[in-house]
């Protein structure tokens, strides 16, 4: 049985990597972690001219030389275990920047297949492309993709697999020159490194001399300490650096970099490119950046199409979210009638029901938003925010790379502030990275989004989507304001400048648009059907027990007895309907007051009970404290626990009313509550998931930090905004 084939997938952001990956691997997929790092490792499993292959895909790269933890994931992968081929996607629009770390995995020696992408839009432009001119030059496979429509992809497949077995795991060093002074050094440096054998296990012995010269810490981390060698290698990058400085007053990196750019310059001008006739028109892309991208325009724009997005998004969702809720009120009547009284249908119909119906209540207005989200992200529209935010940014102390973990985070809303955190490892600023893993869970969520979308529906159905719209503004604003404050006290440095990419605006495709928003969707109901049921049921328990002494539960009995026997005592009159009415509120309020003594002495009524005198400041009661406890678990559950402490409160959970309507009947809850209620779910302590991904990426100091300084910050704001709201 022939062995498994392990390839890796390299190449820029936004060069269709993923994608193509996706396309690939279709559902047979696996996402772990790299061995001793926090960096994603996605895996996929393909099947080709009878052979099984692994497919990895590898995070997004510029270069080989490891500045972020993703460069240096991805860097120590190939290098550790040396798949048998890597297929390098390049961007073809932009082929002299995707050359460039093509000659790096050249210089490695790896077996590397090209994959040209986007080569629809290339031919768009009337550019022509030689792949097979490129491919004879390079002396490696070139294949034409368009990932997208998977296009291209069977054929990409043959190749790296003949090319695997034609190269047999044997890796070929390219050797570029780099002039006369680099060259000399580098031969010097190679054939010592030879001699002694000296990390040659590891990598070649060229590319390791480069290494060297390029100061390249992590390589250099791993010779000290290993003898003369490795003195020798750095004593001679250090002479050859002076040089350099001292003829040309520049360093050995700059060479070697515009020598691999002379190198790519060469290729393309031996016909391997050939622009449209007219080389200087302007692209539709930047034609249309000049508008979108506007330093005055370009923010006005964004923020109308923010707020048609949330417009369109309450529109599109208000009938399905009516007929899901009316189900879910159905199936609550239902179980009430089929399971007789006690603690098994207050768990099923209170727990159960009650919490998790009103968290899947709103997976229409998720799947539409995720649905429009993902248009904005293939249009290549969140790239131009991420953009036109930049400055802004840096005003308030980070980078501009800190925007894409801030969109993720929930930035449109919908987001997670899991990937967001992890995606703030593309910073190589420690403090720039750490004030954007503290503030990214400000944004609105997903898990937010319930607890927001019910608050609105109560008291503000007037104008959700501008109430929503001004909730995810005051989302970055509160990030951008508590960044700020970290930065000038706790985290206090220098911001870097930015420089990113600005990739072509492309049409998304139905199908793509269907799998984005069919992921997200189905994520947000596994979360609600798992760890929002497993929660649920657990606040049902800490709002059910202990219960009512038995001395209490017999004056209860009582009082409804003697009820009871007023109203059998009545004549079956029309005389007396009035009194028969009034015995029944009285037995109802009776019932009423019996399941809020009885959810007040449970142990999470004790904890809201206790927390009231202070939480009052705000406008929160008892049942508001339960809810925000349960919420430190999973954002979802504040609008769960909330459903239940209603449902445990009222007599009738048979017959069962929407949470939104009877949070609006409480006249405890103000329209000032919930917006203090509001401010404080933007604020408070991450969730215990995004908690334990900030204490990995960071420290436990830094995610208990987090928790205790978020929810302080948040009651503060909520106070004032109750106290305000409640004067206004």
């Amino acid at each position: 049985m022939s062995p498994t084939l392990t390839f890796a997938l390299a190449g820029n952001p936004n060069s269709g990597k993923t994608t193509l990956f996706n396309s690939l691997t279709g559902a047979r997929q696996h996402v772990g972690n790299y061995p001793g790092v926090t960096v994603e490792k996605r895996e996929g499993r393909l099947r080709a001219a009878g052979r099984d292959m692994i497919l990895v895909d590898l995070p997004g790269m510029y270069s080989l030389t490891a500045y972020s933890a993703d460069e240096r994931a991805a860097r120590s992968f190939l290098v550790e275990e040396k798949p048998s081929c890597v297929i390098d996607v390049l961007d073809a629009g932009t082929l002299e920047r995707g050359l460039y770390l093509t000659v790096q995995l050249l210089e490695l020696g790896a077996p590397v297949v090209l994959a040209l992408n986007m080569m629809d839009e290339v031919r768009r432009r009337g550019c022509k492309l030689d792949a097979g001119l490129l491919a004879r030059l390079l002396g490696v496979p070139v294949v034409e993709t368009v990932a997208r429509l998977g296009e291209g992809t069977d054929a990409l497949v043959r190749q790296a697999l003949e090319f695997a077995k034609s190269r047999r795991g044997h890796w070929r060093p390219l050797e570029l020159s780099y002039g006369p002074d680099v060259d000399r050094a580098l031969g010097a440096m190679a054939a010592r490194i030879e001699a002694d054998r000296f990390l040659t296990d590891r990598f070649p012995a060229r590319w390791l001399a480069l290494k060297y010269l390029e100061a390249d810490e992590d390589v250099m981390a791993l010779g000290r300490g290993r003898g003369p060698t490795a003195r020798f290698l750095e004593q001679a990058a250090a002479a050859l650096a002076r040089h350099i400085r001292d003829t040309s007053d520049t360093y050995p990196e700059a060479v070697i970099s515009d020598y691999r750019y002379g190198f790519i310059a060469a290729l393309l001008r031996r016909g391997v490119l050939q622009r449209a006739d007219s080389p200087d028109r302007i692209a539709l892309s930047d034609a249309v950046d000049r508008v979108l991208t506007h330093a005055v325009a370009g923010p006005v724009i964004m923020l109308a199409v923010l707020f048609c997005m949330f417009q369109l998004t309450f529109l599109a969702s208000r009938y399905p979210m009516d007929w899901l809720e009316a189900g879910f009120a159905w199936l609550g009547e239902a179980a009430g009638a089929a399971l007789p009284d006690g603690l098994l249908r207050s768990l099923v119909v209170s727990g159960v029901i009650a919490g998790v119906g009103g968290v899947l209540g709103f997976v229409p207005l998720i799947c539409v938003m995720f649905f429009l989200l993902s248009c904005l992200e293939d249009l290549g529209y969140t790239a131009r925010m991420a953009y036109m935010l930049d400055r802004v940014f840096r005003a308030f102390g980070l980078h501009g790379a800190s925007v894409m973990p801030f969109i993720i985070s929930g930035g449109i809303p919908g987001g997670c502030a899991v990937p967001g955190v992890m995606a703030a490892r593309t910073l190589r600023s420690p403090k720039e990275r750490l004030a954007t893993i503290l503030s990214a869970p400000f944004m609105a969520c997903g898990a937010k989004i319930p607890v927001y979308l019910l608050l609105i529906a109560a008291f503000f159905p007037e104008h959700p989507g501008l109430v929503m719209f001004a909730v995810t503004v005051a989302s970055w604003a509160a990030a951008l304001c508590v960044a700020k404050l970290w930065r000038a006290t706790v985290i206090a440095g220098h911001s870097t400048p930015f420089l990113m990419e600005l990739p072509p605006y492309r049409l998304p495709t139905l199908r793509g648009l269907a799998i984005h928003t069919g992921e997200r969707a189905w994520q947000y109901i596994k979360k609600a059907g798992t760890i929002v049921l497993a929660i649920s049921v657990v606040m049902w328990a800490a709002m059910t027990f202990p219960g009512l002494p038995p001395e209490r539960l017999a004056d209860f009995e009582a009082d409804r007895a003697a009820l009871a026997a007023e109203r059998r005592a009545l004549p079956d009159d029309v005389a007396a309907a009035a009194a028969r009415a009034s015995l029944d509120a009285r037995l109802g309020a009776l019932d009423n007051r019996q399941a809020e003594e009885a959810l007040r002495r449970s142990l999470a009524g004790r904890l809201g009970v206790a927390l009231e005198g202070l939480s009052r400041l705000a406008g929160f009661d008892w049942r508001v404290n339960i809810a925000l406890f349960g919420g430190l678990a999973a954002k979802e559950v504040v609008v769960s626990t909330l459903g239940t402490a209603y449902d445990l409160g009222e007599a009738s959970p048979e017959a069962p009313q929407a949470l939104s309507e009877r949070l609006a009947a409480d006249p405890r809850f103000t329209p000032a509550v919930a917006l203090a209620l509001m401010a404080f779910t933007i604020l408070y302590a991450p969730c215990f998931v995004t908690v334990a991904v900030m204490a990995r990426e960071t420290d436990w100091t830094w995610a208990a930090f987090a928790v205790v300084a978020n929810t302080a910050l948040g009651f503060a704001v909520a106070v004032a905004v109750f106290q305000i709201a409640r004067i206004w």
